[in-house]
């Protein structure tokens, strides 16, 4: 796999051209428990752009995964320290940015590997694919489609730092996780998809007191190498869905 943040320049125009994907991983700086650090969900989205990159080069469709896009929407997480937001309009304006500046250099397909699920912020990615329907797409692992090949926690919602997260960073960054802490940690049930829907703004108002919720000790790395697994394949197929001309004549990876 090739990280442009690792090329240099002359590389970099080897790299880019009309046939080139570049994967933007977008996560947030945001608590995630008292047993994740702050860049859980950048964790996250460099991990299944890894293993995508890896999958689709497999395939014969030449990728760069560019630097992470580390800040995101993150009121949810407000009266935690750690948090860092931004607000929509930059986080609109940043990945614009970086979608018109690709394509000055002739790359012209974007992928947005998205970790961070806030709805505010799920909304501006989704805003900017429309805008741009020839050059970007977000595989949205919140649509139904999607969300069904992930774990059971993921499907219910209560999945912040919760089995889900803590699974992936366990096979991702397993320094960062304060194991200790998570083996002590009891699950924690608060419906957090109801509460959203009934007016909570943050984890706080909806009972997540420590910065999350699920069932965190039961977190395994073989379970998070396996989601990371099924994040990879959503954005391989959402690739070959909008690019089919990029692969080669044989299978699927």
């Amino acid at each position: 796999m090739t990280e442009l943040a690792k090329r240099t320049w002359p590389e970099a125009r080897e790299l880019f051209g009309e046939r080139t994907v570049a994967i933007l991983p977008v996560g947030s700086t945001e608590p995630h428990g008292p047993h994740l650090p702050l860049d859980t969900d950048v964790t996250i989205a460099v991990a299944q752009s890894r293993r995508a990159a890896e999958l689709l080069e497999q395939a014969g469709v030449r990728c760069v995964i560019l630097p992470p896009v580390s800040y995101g929407l993150t009121h949810f997480t407000q009266g935690f320290e750690g948090r860092v937001t931004i607000q929509p309009g930059t986080l609109w304006s940043l990945l614009e940015d970086i979608v018109q500046s690709l394509e000055e250099q002739n790359v012209r397909r974007v992928v947005f590997s998205n970790a961070h699920l806030e709805p505010a912020h799920v909304q501006v990615l989704r805003g900017v694919a429309i805008d741009y329907p020839e050059q970007v797409i977000f595989p949205d692992n919140t649509r139904r489609r999607w969300a069904q090949t992930l774990s059971e926690e993921f499907q219910g919602g209560d999945c912040h730092a919760g089995r889900y997260e803590s699974s992936i960073v366990l096979a991702s960054d397993p320094q960062s996780v304060r194991e200790d802490e998570l083996r002590a940690l009891p699950p924690v049930e608060i419906q957090l998809i109801e509460k959203m829907r009934s007016g909570a703004k943050s984890f706080l108002e909806a009972g997540a007191e420590a910065a999350y919720c699920g069932a965190p000790a039961e977190a395994t790395a073989e379970e998070g190498a396996d989601l990371v697994d099924r994040l990879a394949h959503m954005i391989v197929e959402s690739v070959r869905e909008a690019w089919p001309e990029l692969f080669d004549s044989g299978g699927k990876p």
